[in-house]
């Protein structure tokens, strides 16, 4: 092979075995090979070496034997600031679901099946990435010795998350040490600082009000709840901030009794005026106490030591940092979730109004995107970033209140979706063809709501098994948006719906089936969804519904509408509930096999073909969008079922129809 024929690698890696990973064939792939001599390495990986070092030295004083870096931060969120990335930073991997175990020969990522290709790309050859299932405290039993310590902070395990490790390790002989500055933190070298913004100003004693009478009600008499997570002290204070990417969240935690509020935060960021919002109807239980955020210990251990308190914490989102001082027993109280969560989960009357109004806009967005790519990619000049980069300007600069994207965008064709969470970068955007499948899956931040939705589309001629495939995720998404159930049912119990089709040709999909939404929130918003440890399903809900089928380094299908929960008229019972699709966007009439469908399931989706045209098209006509208004009107034809025709669908005889020249 000539000299042209091969690249340097730009990072150097020393390997334990003192090799450099420096020269790759040319197309030798975006994933490493460590096992090539020398290794090679793709440029999206990070070289970890010195990190490691130090944190490595940074825990033999310490008397460690291994140390637990998890993908969270002091309030167990989802997306986190970048100031919390303490994994990627460690690692090179940037997934949001992971954890990492470093000893002093030994350093593992752990991750989900989503993430295995996108891990493969970041890390170096110091990482071992853990493919087979192993149990990471399993792992810990086999190679730190009895009597061992393994290190981490309280800080960013939950309460049950350290229980699940204790009740391992413990009888093992494997110690947990609780170490509270961060070991990472310690040697991060420009960590990101705090934003400079303030939080935003939103009314709230009434929901204090609402909280407290949950606390006086609970027949285990709670004085006080601490709030953790940082969606609670965001809905429960009406207020809304920068610090957290695409989540309107700040730092904060809360301590509410029956006659204080304590509201702990980085006191230098709260201005004046929020200080006068905060205490504008101040008179003795709604004085709002404001407090420095690394605080919140020393006072919570203060507040303990009064006599006849009980905290009430929710286990999934309290750091195991403050769980830990509630001591004796006897004043503690704990369910999975604070009643901040499942109350804020259930939306009023005004909040599902205007989250509905927020997907009417955010349609708009979806079908502009669209429409510019049935345009642009047979010319062949867009890829999967600048589809991504063309659908977040429309949310940002073209919709009214809007607020940014709600998450990275998922922008991926071909083989690259079917990496169920992939985002484009500059090193791995594909070209977009008319002849691959293109998945996007993409969502905004509004002042009145959240969104979020996927859609799938193919521009040529897809194969016979890819209409199959998208036809039966289609069918998943129906049965669950279309089901009648009781109040009260859990969504794990519906769950099946949504992949029976699948299942019933051997097809089937690794991620979970639907989350919780936000208003102006985060996209994923606890405890509402399908999975076993959600809540169940009330009036005023808004969960995702998503189905989705992935075939390996070919293609990827994901549908996801965002519904309500709402009132289901049936024949002979009452306090029943349905599904109301808010997501407005059609779906590719190409991949559609209507053969496939039942009448019900073509009955379903051509009544909500007549939900776009009603409500998102007075919207394009407002907007004088008049080439997105004919591609819905022809995106949203009504559809026959098999061996049906339009006359059935309209109700129209032989005769009638002949004069109007359909047949």
């Amino acid at each position: 092979m000539s000299s042209s024929g091969w690249i340097l690698a730009v990072c150097l890696v020393v390997l334990e075995g003192g090799r450099h990973a420096v020269w790759a064939e040319e197309g030798s792939g975006s994933e490493r090979n460590c096992s090539a001599i020398p290794p090679y390495l793709p440029p999206t990986a990070v070289n970890t070496t010195l990190r490691i070092r130090d944190l490595r030295a940074s825990m033999i004083p310490l008397n460690i034997s291994a140390y637990i870096i998890p993908a969270t931060d002091a309030h167990l969120s989802e997306y986190i600031a970048p100031r919390d990335a303490r994994l990627a930073w460690m690692s090179g991997f940037t997934g949001s679901a992971g954890t990492a175990v470093i000893t002093q020969n030994k350093a593992v990522l752990w991750t989900d099946s989503r993430y295995w290709i996108q891990a493969e790309r970041q890390i170096d050859c110091n990482w071992e990435l853990e493919r087979d299932g192993e149990d990471i405290t399993n792992w810990l039993i086999l190679e730190i010795p009895e009597g061992g310590q393994v290190g981490f902070d309280p800080f960013l395990f939950s309460v049950d998350t350290f229980d699940v490790y204790n009740t391992n390790l413990a009888p093992a002989g494997r110690i947990l040490k609780s170490i509270p500055d961060n070991l990472v933190d310690k040697i991060w070298t420009g960590r990101p600082p705090l934003p400079p913004d303030n939080p935003i100003q939103r009314t709230w004693p009434m929901k204090v009000e609402q909280i407290r009478a949950q606390i006086s009600d609970n027949p285990y008499k709670p004085t006080a709840v601490l709030l953790s997570a940082l969606d609670e002290t965001a809905w429960l204070f009406n207020l809304r901030g920068n610090d957290i990417p695409f989540n309107p969240f700040f730092y904060s935690y809360t301590l509410l009794s029956m006659d204080e509020i304590w509201l702990f935060v980085h006191i230098e960021r709260i201005t004046e005026e929020l200080k006068v919002y905060l205490n504008s109807s101040c008179y003795h239980s709604y004085c709002v106490q404001l407090l420095e955020y690394s605080s919140v210990r020393s006072y919570l251990q203060s507040y303990l030591q009064k006599l006849n308190v009980r905290v009430w914490v929710g286990t999934e989102y309290t750091n195991q940092a403050l769980y830990e001082l509630i001591t004796p027993e006897d004043k503690l109280l704990t369910t999975t979730y604070s009643p901040v969560l499942t109350t804020k989960a259930v939306k009023d009357a005004t909040e599902q109004h205007i989250l509905k109004e927020a997907h009417i806009r955010d349609a708009v967005a979806v079908m502009q995107l669209l429409v510019w790519l049935e345009k642009k990619v047979p010319e062949g000049t867009e890829t999967e970033l600048t589809a991504a980069h063309f659908v977040d300007q429309c949310r940002r600069y073209r919709t009214k209140n809007s607020r940014g994207p709600s998450f990275e965008t998922i922008s991926a064709s071909g083989a690259n979706a079917a990496l169920a969470h992939y985002s484009p970068s500059n090193e791995t955007a594909r070209k977009l063809s008319v002849d691959e499948m293109y998945l996007v899956d993409s969502g905004g931040q509004y002042l009145d709501g959240t969104t979020d939705i996927t859609r799938t589309v193919h521009w040529g001629k897809p194969t016979d098994f890819q209409k199959e495939a998208y036809t039966r995720v289609l069918m998943g998404n129906i049965e669950i948006s279309r089901s009648v159930f009781p109040a009260g049912t859990r969504g794990v119990n519906m769950e099946m719906l949504g992949r029976r089709a699948l299942w019933e040709v051997g097809l089937n999909y690794g991620h979970g089936t639907g989350h919780g939404l936000g208003n102006y929130f985060g996209v994923h918003e606890w405890p509402v969804g399908f999975q076993s440890n959600n809540i169940p399903f009330q009036e005023g809900m808004f969960t995702s519904i998503e189905p989705g089928y992935y075939k390996e380094n070919d293609f990827g299908i994901r549908i996801e509408d965002i519904a309500v929960t709402v009132p289901a008229t049936t024949k002979h019972g009452n306090n029943y509930l349905t599904f109301e699709t808010v997501s407005l966007v059609p779906y590719d009439r190409k991949l559609i096999n209507t053969s496939l469908l039942s009448p019900e399931q073509v009955h379903w989706l051509n009544k909500y073909y007549e939900s776009i045209r009603s409500v998102v098209g007075p919207e394009l006509e407002r907007q004088a969008l008049k080439e997105e208004y004919d591609w819905m009107m022809k995106h949203t034809a009504p559809f026959l079922s098999a061996g049906a025709s339009y006359l059935h669908y309209f109700g129209l005889s032989m005769t009638a129809s002949e004069s109007l020249g359909w047949l």
